[in-house]
């Protein structure tokens, strides 16, 4: 088959791979019809997730058709049409017995904190991804589960992922109504977050990020007021302002690890540098524009190292940090709910689709900013 293949920091091409087999009687093969480039994908793309190695076939975002079961899946047929949640869960651990999905005990050899993803580093279990045209489906009776008639693909590729982890943001946020929510990030997530923020009772949502058009994107898409942090001296104190210098009751970090560039790349206090796991700038920021006894939402991804996060004024203000890899299936029901009644459109976020020859080109845009770019999807060409 073919697949995007990781060769170092900004080094990813197409090559000839084995089709995966089945493993273990619970496995399923399926041939993927669409995925999706997520902004954790350019944490590995950038060099700055710990342990992602050559050769890996990067990719947690996607739908298709089950190609193979092995001998003990009953829940899956060859034929069926399925979206497969990012998180890799074997259903019968103490956390997944909880819904705690993302924190399978199971399927991540490694023991890191989180559970097995797909296509997502070592320290997320090593597990190849789907940005290729075949992808092994572990616990198959657990994570897939049936496309319903009435949904559409780009609102389901974007339901193993994106959607889910911008409502859990908000939901995080433990939103009361009337609520002020800043949410840090115009990425896909943070939009959706923002857009949900609504769905949870909120008075006023703003989102802060330094492109415009991400910025434009949060007025239509998630009818929010919107920053750009450049054109201020001190986007705290500004929002302090726009507070009566009160803060926010809530702030959701959708950036992650690299803080997007403009937010400024952080060099951890380790040797490990930009191996370490991520900026803290966007945290520190939303630690200082909450009010005291605020809440604050982590849903960008970061590696296992940071340093320099203001702990002592989260701790001083009384805030209440939330965070945790989503547990897509356990979004799954009101999330399918809000998209058939129309209250979340995840597909209106998709801005490009690149077949999975020219993923370097869809990495360049999207890592970039070009052209627009919001959420870019990736066609294989066995679709």
């Amino acid at each position: 088959m073919r697949a995007m293949v990781y060769r170092g920091p900004y080094k990813i091409r197409v090559e000839e791979k084995d089709i995966p087999a089945i493993e273990h009687p619970n496995d399923a093969i399926v041939r993927v019809t669409l995925a999706a480039i997520c902004g954790s994908d350019l944490h590995m793309y950038h060099g700055a997730m710990p342990d992602t190695r050559i050769g890996m076939t990067f990719g947690h975002e996607f739908i298709g058709v089950v190609e193979q079961v092995g001998s003990s899946v009953q829940n899956l047929q060859v034929g069926d049409r399925v979206m497969v949640p990012f998180n890799i869960c074997c259903g019968s651990c103490w956390y997944c017995t909880r819904g705690l999905y993302s924190n399978c005990n199971n399927t991540n050899a490694n023991h890191y904190a989180v559970g097995g993803i797909y296509g997502y580093s070592h320290t997320a279990g090593g597990y190849d991804g789907a940005q290729s045209e075949y992808v092994r489906v572990p616990f198959a009776d657990v994570g897939p589960t049936l496309i319903p008639d009435w949904m559409s693909d780009e609102d389901a590729v974007l339901l193993t992922d994106a959607a889910p982890t911008g409502y859990f943001g908000a939901q995080l946020g433990d939103i009361v109504e009337g609520d002020v929510v800043i949410v840090f990030g115009a990425g896909p997530v943070g939009l959706l977050a923002a857009r949900s923020a609504w769905l949870m009772g909120a008075g006023r949502v703003i989102v802060i990020d330094h492109l415009d058009y991400r910025l434009e994107k949060a007025r239509e898409f998630a009818q929010a007021e919107t920053f750009n942090f450049t054109e201020y001296r001190d986007i705290v104190l500004e929002m302090k302002k726009q507070t009566d210098f009160f803060g926010a009751d809530v702030a959701i970090e959708a950036v992650g690890a690299e803080a997007d560039g403009a937010f400024f790349q952080h060099v951890t206090a380790s040797k490990l540098k930009l191996q370490g796991g991520g900026s803290p700038v966007a945290l520190n920021w939303a630690i200082d524009s909450v009010r005291k006894g605020g809440t604050i939402s982590v849903v960008g991804g970061f590696g296992p190292l940071f340093s320099n996060v203001k702990m002592g004024d989260l701790m001083n203000k009384g805030l209440t940090l939330h965070s945790n890899q989503t547990p897509v299936k356990r979004q799954w029901p009101r999330l399918f709910e809000h998209v058939r009644n129309g209250y979340l459109k995840p597909r209106e976020l998709v801005t490009h689709r690149f077949p999975l020859e020219h993923i370097t080109e869809g990495y360049h845009v999207f890592s970039s900013k070009l052209d627009g770019c919001i959420k870019p999807l990736v066609v294989p060409s066995a679709a």
